[in-house]
């Protein structure tokens, strides 16, 4: 398989230092505000992104390192696959978030809602469209008993390399 590399569009700034008690998603962290720095020379793109109350932050998680394919997620006792999770460590470490966007001046965004690291690469901005994005759906797996805990719990040791 040919081997994909992507380049950071930015950086993501925002109050949480550790990967230790951070939200785990953005509906726990409802009233952070975060700043996103644009490379200048992307800043162009940036145009007519004011006109949206939301954005989807594209980011690598730049702290993770190994994968497992069956994890115990932060919202639940017994172990998952993988990818019927959040969970930040996965084969490309790719994270997103949907994040009220506040404000566009020149290559800064900013934003709140935010349930990033600060220092996060960013890889990509899109636009929230509800008409796009707001699927009507109507099975929630093994989450219909545990999404509300996304407001309260936060994040701790599992997913967090010995290395980080």
């Amino acid at each position: 398989m040919k081997t994909i590399t992507y380049s950071p569009i930015g950086i993501i700034h925002t109050p949480f230092t550790s990967l230790d008690d951070m939200p785990i998603q953005p509906t726990g962290a409802k009233d952070v505000l975060g700043e996103i720095r644009v490379n200048e020379e992307l800043a162009e793109g940036l145009e007519d992104l004011n006109g949206f109350s939301h954005i989807h932050l594209l980011y690598h998680f730049h702290k993770n390192s190994e994968f497992q394919l069956k994890v115990t997620p932060f919202m639940d006792t017994v172990q998952r696959g993988l990818f019927s999770t959040r969970a930040p460590r996965r084969p490309n470490m790719i994270g997103m978030s949907v994040v009220r966007l506040e404000s566009v001046e020149g290559n800064i965004l900013r934003v709140r809602g935010i349930d990033v690291l600060d220092g996060t690469p960013l890889l990509d901005i899109k636009p929230y469209v509800a008409k796009f994005d707001a699927a009507p759906a109507d099975r929630f797996g093994w989450l219909d008993q545990n999404a509300d805990k996304a407001e309260t719990l936060r994040s701790d040791h599992r997913f967090v390399a010995e290395s980080d």
